[in-house]
């Protein structure tokens, strides 16, 4: 059986970016962080989702919300058919709301990332959805005013839904991923200092192929993507926010040589870091 035809709006690079689609097929997306913030609704279907250090195992009805910069992955469970809405939006998008801080409080909330929702609420977030993605097909008069709105009124939806302190999906909780958690903490606050495969091995007592293996089947990364990815994500930070040279900024981030650092930043960011520093 094939995949339903994705309906789509925008690209993903884009202030805003709607993606709908059903999957029958296995299907990771893996390595990935971006600017902007991300919404995933769970149609149908089961999904491993890990967001920053921890795996959720998503199931219908799980609406997820995903910070700036986050890393995450989408993952396959057992049964790899599934159906989900993706929504990417920018700062920018949102600029006239920017004071109304509790609208993004769900991207920020230790306990707010994977919302669970029960059926009158998934009613009325599936209706939400289907207006949003109509819309975005039609495009009849105001569509992209009236895009914005039901946008808002999703993030006001899951933002009360939080303050009511309201069921949220359960971490996956076996001894594998509760390692791996605990290897994603340590490469998160350690990344700036000398990483490998080996050490991490014998510092939580699992074999090299043992914990590459795990790592990847819990995280969606290998072991290196993940490391660098963090790298490149502090190094953005540090050339956004400060004039720090590029060379310092390289040995900053735990890279043993510019050239090096060069190369992983580019194929992460699809630019270089001088390239990204002139964008602003």
């Amino acid at each position: 059986m094939s995949d339903m035809a994705a309906v789509s709006y925008g690209a993903e690079d884009d202030d805003l970016y709607i993606h709908h689609i059903r999957r029958t097929e296995p299907f990771e997306r893996t390595n990935h962080f971006h600017r902007n913030y991300e919404i995933y609704y769970l149609l149908a279907g089961e999904r491993f989702y890990f967001i920053k250090d921890r795996t959720y195992k998503l199931q219908q009805g799980d609406l997820v919300f995903i910070n700036k910069l986050d890393l995450h992955s989408s993952l396959n469970a057992e049964n790899p058919q599934h159906e989900r809405v993706l929504i990417n939006f920018s700062d920018a998008y949102t600029q006239e709301y920017a004071g109304s801080r509790f609208l993004f409080e769900p991207f920020t909330h230790s306990s707010g990332r994977v919302l669970s929702l029960n059926v009158q609420e998934r009613m009325f977030v599936e209706h939400l959805l289907h207006k949003l993605t109509k819309e975005a097909h039609a495009q009849g008069t105001g569509f992209e005013l009236y895009m914005k709105h039901l946008l808002i009124e999703l993030l006001l939806f899951a933002s009360r839904k939080l303050e009511k302190h309201t069921t949220t999906a359960l971490a996956a909780e076996s001894p594998l991923h509760g390692k791996v958690t605990e290897i994603v903490r340590y490469i998160n606050q350690y990344y700036a200092m000398p990483l490998t495969l080996h050490d991490l091995s014998d510092k939580f007592y699992m074999s090299p192929h043992y914990l590459s293996r795990s790592f990847k089947k819990v995280t969606g990364f290998s072991f290196v993507e993940y490391v660098n990815a963090i790298r490149v994500k502090e190094a953005q930070r540090l050339l956004k926010e400060t004039e720090t040279k590029i060379i310092d900024i390289a040995d900053q981030v735990g890279f043993e040589s510019v050239a090096h650092f060069g190369r992983v930043f580019k194929s992460v960011a699809r630019l270089s870091p001088l390239q990204y520093r002139k964008q602003g």
